[in-house]
């Protein structure tokens, strides 16, 4: 019951991350309000627990940030917790395709909804013991080939947000700390391929089969396991973490494939395979007789 009594305020709460980690805020003691586009999805996550509050919000609309937070400060008194976690693929075209609309609603909708949800949060967290935001950011801001383009660079800019949020409410007492997700098998993909309804749970099936071979952590990961990671850099156990990220990953980001998977051969193997190919590895050992 590590959050017995405070008062969290989570985006995108309806599905996946968000809605995990609505629920474990709520077994933890927390009223929880669930804010989605998604309004009946947030309502059926509220059913599913003890204290959780559905609202409507788009984080693309400023105003209804600010609306969330308000309601959910003047419901509990204050805010404990933020997480901005509200989030989708956004535009999939390369930097040499991607039009301007595409690129601002991707920004908008991954970035500049973070900023808004910190900066119409503070006012209701300020004195509040151990208040925290927590951000949801991703492993493709650790370079690219995780994602397309435009998701990146956002997530990207969600952790340099995160380090400059941190030092700017220092001075109140509020922590802020990032979380960066790997391969966790959420709707987030099929969502952003845009496939037809028939073919969502065979995609779904062939991604969750396909994440378990992933990364060195031989399984796909899920969204509790990233909730969990939110739960803790929002507890006091991390009362002493701020400005920094956690990867919760299952290891993809730790090196290129061959440095944990003894089926990918590396560069030495290939180069290896290469001189034997041309007969240098049989002449080198005809010499060392």
């Amino acid at each position: 019951m590590r959050f017995s009594g405070k008062s969290v305020v989570i985006t995108g709460a309806a599905s996946g991350i968000g809605r995990a980690a609505t629920l474990l805020f709520d077994r933890e003691g927390a009223t929880v309000f669930a804010a989605d586009l998604n309004l009946a999805g947030a309502e059926a996550v509220a059913r599913e627990g003890q204290n959780i509050v559905p609202v409507a919000c788009d984080v693309c609309d400023v105003a209804q940030i600010k609306a969330l937070m308000d309601h959910a400060a003047g419901t509990c008194g204050g805010i404990d917790v933020v997480f901005n976690n509200a989030g989708a693929g956004g535009a999939r075209e390369g930097i040499d395709e991607i039009d301007a609309d595409g690129w601002d609603r991707t920004m908008d909708l991954l970035l500049r909804s973070v900023a808004m949800g910190i900066r119409y949060a503070v006012p209701h967290m300020l004195h509040r013991p151990g208040a925290a935001i927590v951000n949801t950011s991703s492993v493709a801001a650790v370079g690219p080939g995780y994602s397309p383009t435009a998701y990146a660079v956002a997530k990207a800019g969600v952790l340099h947000l995160t380090k400059c949020a941190a030092t700017d409410l220092a001075k109140h007492g509020i922590r802020v700390n990032a979380v960066q997700p790997g391969f966790i098998n959420t709707n987030i993909f099929t969502a952003s391929m845009e496939m037809p309804a028939e073919l969502v749970d065979t995609a779904k099936a062939m991604i969750a089969q396909m994440s378990s071979h992933a990364q060195p952590v031989a399984r796909g990961g899920q969204p509790d396991d990233i909730a969990q990671a939110v739960a803790f850099l929002a507890s006091e156990a991390a009362g002493f973490v701020t400005g920094t990220s956690l990867i919760v990953d299952g290891g993809i980001t730790v090196g290129p494939r061959h440095s944990w998977d003894p089926e990918a051969p590396g560069l030495f193997d290939a180069l290896q395979a290469m001189a034997e190919a041309a007969g240098v590895g049989r002449a080198n050992a005809a010499a060392a007789k």
